[in-house]
């Protein structure tokens, strides 16, 4: 079994980049899902500071890698399968936690767009636990730094800027994931 995981700030498209993965009929965990889990299982709406304070307080209790363990009870679920997507990698913590467990079967991408790009989606995007309010949406860039996102994505194995067509980042990402299912 194989891993790829996708990580970058919110609205780089990491959730078109899970969807060439998809297509290509290849199972996807989202990390997001576990925490979402958890704030259901608490009772609470799915919103950006319901997400964003069960996360950070899950992180706190039970280690910065909790969800990285969490999304890993998952993925072995599908240890059938010869590769796997693991969609929002947010601290080093994580990615050492899955190095450890996979090794050399696990391969981490960064996907990346200025600020002005990201921010533009973000108003537009309407998913669940999206603003919609640029303030808001600067706000969950600082936790997203503050959770080091920065260093995970210095620390990728591939980084794709994503600052063309949604064709030009779906051409990259199956490019990627091909020659990943090679190795």
């Amino acid at each position: 079994m194989k891993v790829i995981a996708f990580t970058g700030m919110p609205f780089s498209g990491k959730s078109e980049a899970v969807k060439v993965a998809n297509k290509m009929n290849i199972p996807t965990v989202r990390m997001g899902d576990t925490i979402w889990q958890e704030v259901k299982k608490r009772g609470l709406e799915i919103a950006d500071e319901n997400v964003a304070k069960i996360a950070s307080e899950m992180r706190i209790k039970y280690g910065k890698e909790i969800w990285a363990k969490k999304t890993y009870e998952k993925v072995r679920l599908l240890e059938n399968k010869e590769l796997i997507i693991i969609d929002g990698v947010r601290n080093i913590e994580e990615i050492d936690f899955f190095k450890k467990k996979l090794g050399k079967d696990f391969l981490l991408i960064a996907v990346k767009c200025s600020d002005k790009t990201r921010h533009e989606r973000g108003l537009s995007r309407n998913r669940e636990d999206d603003s919609g309010d640029i303030n808001r949406i600067l706000k969950r860039d600082q936790r997203e730094k503050n959770w080091g996102i920065d260093l995970v994505m210095k620390s990728a194995n591939e980084t794709i800027t994503n600052e063309g067509s949604i064709k030009d980042l779906q051409k990259k990402i199956k490019e990627i994931i091909l020659e990943f299912k090679k190795r």
